[in-house]
């Protein structure tokens, strides 16, 4: 049950009697507790910035209501809303860790154990998962092994060094030390088995899926079985977007071909690099519970806990994958600001014309406005930039490659000669898509003119989906199919 559409049945059925008492259907907005006359066919179902969606006329903020009286009764079901919101929320979605615990570690009983994992990996009480292996009945820890900004999510540099967890004695064995991203044999002497429990956002160039990957081959190589705790993807399960990986592009930050975005989880991950790249890993999927593809992470309704030092919340997790494109000595992406990920620029950036310029563009869900601002920190550090923020103003409609992607083409197109894509290639990932760009195509027909390559993605992606399609059209139907160039 979700509030996604609009459609919970509880809902409906506890208001009811009092919706009863309207000549006229009712829509309701549970992100905002707003309820409003039904519109004309024609209208948009969802707000935007253009055409917001506004209290109903007769619900002004003095609450009184107009001559027939329904103002009263329209702001009774807002208030409704409110109290029956709990009824429609419903159960929160139970992650693999959950699950885990109610199966009373069952898979792991006589095993030791290694868990790669970082701050994320927690109850819905806020355990750690290393904590909840260390008095697991039946389980040995014996390895704790930590990803790019290390076990508490909070370190920015490149050399991690090896630890010990304080809490549990355990060793914390780096995997992000100075170009070593792999578990050594060594590390593993004393593991019978992997855990792999870390939160993903659904990019394709976030070093924890390659960490995936590689601690896989590891386990593979011991022939000892790897179990991944599945989450959310963060921005939702059902979009899929971008250019598809060149081989010669394989790196940390781009484990096998696929695009920027992949709409999968962890577990979904993991089938498909064992499948496709024929790892032979003794693979166990832990799912999770109550999730759907549709859902984005704060529709879960599990604690947000920020997946990286500079990802502090939903919009900028949904903002990452295309506004990281630009990432580089060349372009500050926010780094050193309060809204990492949410802005751009640099000291010679053009900024009010590029914003301009974006905004008369066919890209939904996003405004940009022209500021300046200074880094405290990475790249232009303590240097005033000219730049613009990114609103994220409708995710329903928004596709962040697409962002990405006509963020490039307009930095090409203004700046000649200041912008090289061969600084953002690892990310980017696409000798034809960056042809594309030093063309002077625009991002929405450098994505056309390769959605052929998002079909060869979906037919090797749905082998391995294992949740819930949900009812919601992909953006790449919805938006990149229905807009002119």
């Amino acid at each position: 049950m979700t509030w996604r559409g609009h459609s919970c049945r509880r809902f409906r059925e506890a208001a009811s009697p009092v919706l009863q008492r309207f000549p006229k259907a009712v829509r309701f907005s549970p992100l905002s507790a707003v309820a409003w006359p039904e519109r004309r066919r024609d209208e948009s179902r969802r707000g935007s910035l253009e055409n917001p969606s506004p209290l109903p006329a007769r619900c002004k903020p003095d609450m009184r209501p107009d001559e027939s009286g329904r103002g009263r009764h329209e702001c009774h079901v807002a208030v409704l809303l409110l109290c029956l919101a709990p009824v429609c929320l419903g159960a929160r979605v139970k992650t693999g860790l959950e699950v885990l615990i109610g199966q009373d570690f069952a898979p792991l009983r006589g095993k030791r154990v290694g868990v790669i994992t970082a701050q994320t990996g927690v109850t819905e009480d806020g355990r750690r998962i290393v904590d909840v292996l260390a008095h697991a009945p039946g389980v040995k820890l014996g390895a704790i092994f930590a990803p790019e900004h290390g076990l508490e999510g909070n370190r920015e540099d490149r050399n991690i060094d090896d630890s010990v967890d304080r809490s549990t004695g355990v060793p914390v064995y780096s995997l992000y030390n100075a170009g070593h991203y792999r578990p050594t044999p060594e590390m593993l002497k004393d593991v019978d088995a992997l855990i792999y429990d870390i939160q993903q956002n659904g990019a394709r160039f976030l070093t924890r899926i390659t960490t995936l990957g590689y601690t896989m081959e590891a386990a593979a190589q011991k022939g000892i079985p790897y179990y991944v705790l599945d989450r959310p993807n963060g921005i939702n399960g059902v979009d899929f977007e971008g250019p598809l990986l060149d081989g010669k592009y394989v790196s940390f930050v781009g484990y096998m071909r696929m695009p920027i975005r992949h709409g999968m989880t962890a577990g979904e991950l993991a089938e498909m690099y064992n499948g496709e790249k024929h790892l032979g890993v003794d693979l166990h999927v832990i799912r999770m519970e109550g999730w759907k593809r549709s859902m984005w992470y704060d529709e879960t309704g599990l604690t947000w806990i920020d997946p990286s030092p500079n990802i502090h919340n939903v919009t900028e997790a949904a903002l990452y994958p295309g506004v990281c494109l630009l990432e580089s000595p060349q372009i500050s992406v926010g780094r050193g600001t309060d809204t990492p990920f949410e802005r751009i620029g640099a000291p010679w950036y053009r900024a009010s014309e590029v914003a301009d310029y974006l905004n008369a563009r066919p890209i939904p869900g996003v405004r940009f406005v022209a500021r300046r601002f200074t880094p405290r920190a990475s790249v232009y550090k303590d240097q005033e930039c000219e730049g613009f923020d990114i609103l994220l103003v409708n995710r329903e409609v928004f596709d962040p490659v697409l962002l990405g992607m006509e963020l490039l083409s307009a930095t090409l197109k203004f700046h000649p000669g200041k912008f090289q894509l061969d600084g953002v290639m690892r990310l980017l990932g696409s000798d034809e898509a960056a042809a594309r760009l030093k063309r002077g195509e625009t991002g929405r027909e450098v994505l056309q003119a390769m959605r052929g390559q998002l079909a060869e993605f979906a037919r090797i992606r749905a082998k391995y989906l294992l949740y819930d399609d949900g009812n919601r059209t992909p953006l790449r139907a919805q938006v990149l199919g229905q807009l002119k160039p």
